[in-house]
């Protein structure tokens, strides 16, 4: 096989910042392949209402005008029913919850859910969207650190769809076996994003590598293949959130390395080139392009489009600029997934 030809995909998990940096990131989610796409909300600030999450969207859609973007709105205590009703009128899609000070900008996150309650059964009654960043704080009185944060999480998850069990609830970015079986466990109104990261990293490589640093941070190797064998086997509960979330180079290689890897231009060359690595190439189209709208139930995208992709031996960017010093007084470079390393298939076409 030297050519694959599949819709454009979509990615249910992006990260497209703010300013120069949104300016330059937005539009590379067509050219990375890609029509839809849900947006998360730990900007500074977050948004945490419908009107934030709506004056956000018209941001974005003056930079990518075909891209369809599904906002979402920041779990917080002063988010109530009324303004559940009021964001799923307005067509926001779902509500994103943060452990406090797990990952970038999640320092209003939250500590319990109960408290929430009220808030997710007028989610489950609206049809709105759950996403959960599945990790919990690290606590060394109780032996909790990154490597153990998600799997700590899962009896919360648990927990909640037992209490709504019509709530759909979204596992967000899975990197452990634990994980992949909590979830195929639960009921069909339970999903699971994978990374595109996650399916080729384990610790070793991102430990002293910050490029490939993010949150969650990639596992073991039996973590990884429980990964890639719930692609590979097609489960329709499991697909496509990329996660990328780019940061500037200094940030990235400083002192307090930053989380989080960028994918955004070239998710469907990576995906089909570590796909095809573990036998999984077929799985493309279900994994990246049909599951994700289907637990969504999309059905108003803006544009959806034909991807050509062709088998051609070529490297990854070293880097993306971004900015102009003498316009906004911002400019800096993001690194992006495998930067200078070999990719095996490459975009020829998007119609």
């Amino acid at each position: 096989m030297d050519t694959i030809t599949i819709p454009t995909a979509c990615d249910m998990h992006i990260h497209l910042r703010q300013g120069s940096l949104m300016s330059m990131v937005t539009p590379s989610v067509a050219e990375g392949g890609v029509s839809i796409c849900y947006v998360m909300p730990n900007l500074q600030p977050a948004l945490t209402t419908t009107e934030m999450a709506l004056a956000y969207k018209a941001e974005l859609e003056k930079l990518a005008p075909k891209v369809t973007f599904l906002m979402s709105l920041y779990l917080n205590p002063a988010l109530t029913p009324d303004e559940i009703r009021k964001a799923v009128k307005a067509g926001i899609r779902g509500v994103k919850s943060y452990p406090r000070g797990v990952t970038t900008n999640s320092e209003s996150g939250i500590e319990s859910y109960d408290v929430y309650y009220p808030v997710f059964k007028a989610m489950e009654e609206e049809g709105m969207v759950l996403n959960l960043h599945g990790e919990v704080p690290s606590d060394a009185e109780k032996n909790i650190c990154v490597m153990n944060a998600e799997e700590k999480f899962l009896s919360h998850l648990k927990d909640i769809h037992l209490a709504f069990p019509k709530l759909k609830i979204i596992l967000e970015h899975a990197t452990t076996e634990a994980a992949v079986n909590m979830v195929k466990s639960l009921g069909d109104t339970v999903g699971c994003t994978i990374t595109v990261h996650h399916l080729q990293l384990v610790v070793d490589d991102w430990a002293g590598k910050c490029h490939n640093f993010c949150k969650p941070v990639a596992k073991y190797p039996s973590d990884r293949a429980a990964l890639r064998n719930v692609v590979k086997e097609g489960h329709p509960r499991f697909f496509l959130g990329t996660d990328s979330a780019p940061h500037p180079s200094h940030k990235k290689e400083g002192p307090d390395s930053c989380a989080g890897v960028y994918t955004t231009p070239l998710v469907l060359p990576y995906l089909a080139t570590i796909l095809e690595s573990f036998g999984a190439l077929d799985r493309l189209k279900g994994f990246a392009c049909d599951f994700g709208r289907q637990f969504y139930e999309v059905k108003d995208e803006k544009w959806v489009g034909q991807v050509k992709l062709v088998r051609e031996s070529w490297a990854t960017p070293l880097k993306y600029p971004f900015g102009d010093a003498s316009v906004d007084g911002e400019q800096g470079d993001v690194v992006p997934f495998m930067a200078g390393k070999p990719l095996a298939w490459k975009i020829a076409s998007i119609e």
